[in-house]
């Protein structure tokens, strides 16, 4: 898959729900294991959701922006993964927050994930907990 021909679209939930929620379904559920009742989240309706789009059309990668600046459902399909499409979603969600006037964002990374985060410019801020039986890292980016 060629990144450079990545289409990302940045709308609200009942825009993207079809296709972010088919990503995280299978990241999440099938591939994680993590209850369905635990992706669900009446807080994807308050959120500014992206998607990252294939130049066949297919959705390949999902994240959202909450109104208090946490990045969150960041989900790239295995397929798509270490190509960069979690760090072109990453970049547009965090140039939306910059945009509204934010000055750091946050988010909750699995700890496998921490790595990615860091090399993007974020920092730990906070110990290891657990979220749906994965271990989790609180982080934090602050806009310059």
């Amino acid at each position: 898959m060629n990144t450079e021909n990545l289409r990302l679209v940045i709308a609200d939930w009942a825009t993207l729900q079809k296709d972010a929620q088919a990503i995280r379904y299978e990241v999440f559920v099938i591939e994680q294991k993590i209850p369905a009742e635990l992706e669900w989240d009446a807080a994807d309706a308050e959120c500014l959701h992206a998607v990252a789009y294939d130049v066949n059309g297919r959705a390949v990668g999902t994240g959202r922006l909450l109104p208090d600046a946490h990045i969150g459902r960041m989900a790239v399909l295995a397929t798509a993964r270490g190509l960069g499409v979690g760090a072109q979603i990453l970049r547009a969600l965090m140039k939306e927050a910059k945009a509204r006037g934010e000055v750091a964002v946050r988010l909750n990374a699995q700890q496998s994930a921490e790595n990615f985060y860091l090399k993007e410019g974020y920092i730990r801020d906070g110990e290891i907990f657990e979220e749906a039986g994965i271990p989790h890292v609180s982080m934090i980016y602050h806009f310059a």
